[in-house]
């Protein structure tokens, strides 16, 4: 047995079975192993950013680490800036990284780089393979690494010679280290709080916002009269009818300080205090008022939904049911909004879909439109680097066995940062449904030009539209294997939503907005 199949073996037995990949020539002989060895699901990426964003998708959805593969330092950079999404989100990835071989990499080949320096900017674990004898035991580490509560990102850096060289044995499985301890003084300063006080807010994030949390959440804020809120970069809530209609802080940080101002006790669950995304002239960081003082019941690293069920025993909190939202909304009609599209999505989502959501400005409001939905699952852009939706789309789609339909509300920006996500959707067939929301321009950015007091000229704005020359998004998206067509109306929009919803694999509409 040579390293590479070692490592393979030792994937399978930790319970990663799926590899997403972009190779490389020194990585030929783990895609050997790959070839000999069943049982490994390998998706191929046309671009790493896109390899490491459908591995974050996978495992919000899936609740699994995938692997990734990965051509040494400059493969792992292409990668990062959607690792670190991955790493706000608390989504358990192992990247393998191929490397030179160990005796050639003092002669300073082209490719060579300091790969470790790059993995420690986005990985909680990183170990170079050194031996080709305890190869399956370092990757039996680092799938344990990346299943450390909530989620980490671990990175196992692989020598062409480690990998080629016989030798090899299967690592035993090293089961992850369990959630940190809850502190019990912590659950009875917050159940005083909630008895004593009518400001205050419960601030929740991670597993707090799923299923299960979002009961004993609801619960704790119907029993106390606490608020309730999520942080605006949430990376996955469950939401539509049975689920709590919990709205996430405003992004914009006037809008913020002013959803914030009533609360003056905030509890954290698995979140931390919001804060903006940017610095302004005269603004403050954090959203909060001044004087609001802070109590964490649950650090991201321990179990917010055991906090949760503890402190609704202390406060003796009844089992509440959410409210009913309401009747589902009709599809909207005449020209593209956020509000018609929202409750567009809301009255044509099917059950049990994941919407990834990367609409930008474009989509701030959705959420107050789509209480009413069926059951769904809502991912978001974690942390804030553009070209994680369609990407993130196609790795949920995976994670789900692609027996759920994946809506994935996408801006244009954006969206060229990753756009080869649509050749594998179609290369896999997946049911990933892309609204492409095209204002022909940064619109985010138009807006953040503003924040600071600014007004674009001629200079500015050409760097800002994305107009001249204009984006074929239905010509580029059949370019890479994905039938699309192009919606002016909200009619059309849904006429077309539906017949994506009833077909098999993906389909793009481009909604001129």
């Amino acid at each position: 047995m040579n390293g590479a199949e070692s490592l393979v073996h030792t994937l399978l037995a930790s319970g990663v079975d799926a590899c997403f990949a972009n190779p490389g020539t020194s990585e030929m002989h783990f895609v050997a192993a790959l070839d000999r060895i069943p049982g490994m699901h390998c998706v191929l990426g046309l671009h790493e950013n896109v390899v490491t964003g459908m591995a974050d998708g996978y495992y919000r959805i899936a609740r699994r680490p995938a692997c990734t593969l990965l051509h040494c330092g400059p493969g792992l950079a292409n990668g990062l800036a959607n690792l670190h999404n991955a790493r706000r989100a608390g989504s358990a990835i192992v990247n393998i990284v191929g490397d030179q071989a160990t005796w050639h990499r003092p002669f300073d080949a082209p490719l060579t780089a300091d790969t470790d320096a790059l993995a420690r900017t986005v990985s909680a674990w990183v170990r170079s393979g050194s031996a080709t004898p305890r190869l399956g035991a370092d990757a039996a580490a680092a799938v344990a690494a990346a299943k450390t509560w909530p989620g980490q990102i671990a990175t196992l850096i692989l020598p062409a010679d480690v990998s080629w060289q016989d030798g090899g044995a299967v690592g035993v499985v090293v089961e992850p280290a369990p959630p940190a301890p809850l502190d019990p003084h912590a659950i009875d300063i917050a159940a005083r709080w909630l008895r004593e006080h009518r400001d205050v807010l419960l601030l929740v994030g991670g597993a707090a916002v799923l299923d299960e949390g979002q009961r004993w959440a609801w619960r704790l804020a119907a029993a106390s009269g606490a608020a309730l809120r999520a942080g605006y970069t949430a990376a996955h809530l469950a939401r539509g009818r049975g689920r709590a209609p919990i709205e996430r802080v405003p992004y914009a940080m006037s809008a913020a300080l002013q959803a914030l101002a009533p609360y003056k006790h905030v509890i954290l669950v698995g979140a931390k205090p919001a804060v903006g995304f940017f610095g302004y002239p005269g603004e403050p960081s954090s959203q909060h008022p001044t004087d609001a003082q802070f109590h964490v019941l649950a650090r991201p690293e321990q179990d917010a939904v055991a906090a949760m069920r503890a402190l609704s025993e202390a406060i003796g909190a009844p089992d509440v049911a959410p409210p009913d939202p309401g009747p589902r909304p009709s599809p909207a009609h005449g020209a593209p909004s956020p509000d018609g599209l929202a409750q567009t999505v809301a009255a044509l989502l099917p059950e049990h879909a994941i919407v990834a959501d990367e609409s930008v400005s474009f989509g701030r409001g959705f959420y107050r439109h789509t209480h009413a939905a069926t059951a769904h699952d809502w991912l978001h852009l974690a942390g804030g680097a553009i070209g994680d939706g369609m990407p993130l789309a196609t790795g949920a789609a995976i994670g789900a066995g692609g027996e759920r339909r994946v809506l994935n509300l996408q801006a244009d920006g954006s969206a060229m940062y990753s756009l080869q996500s649509l050749w594998t959707q179609a290369r896999e067939r997946l049911p990933v449904t892309t609204i492409l929301i095209n204002n022909r321009r940064y619109n985010i950015l138009l807006g953040e030009y503003r924040a600071v007091g600014a007004t674009p000229g001629p200079t500015a704005l050409g760097m800002l539209e994305l107009g001249d020359p204009e984006l074929d998004w239905v010509g580029l998206a059949r370019g890479m294997g994905v039938e699309a067509a192009r919606a002016t109306t909200l009619e059309a929009c849904a006429d077309l939503m539906r017949a994506s919803f009833a077909a098999d694999g993906p389909f793009l509409i481009e909604l001129i907005v």
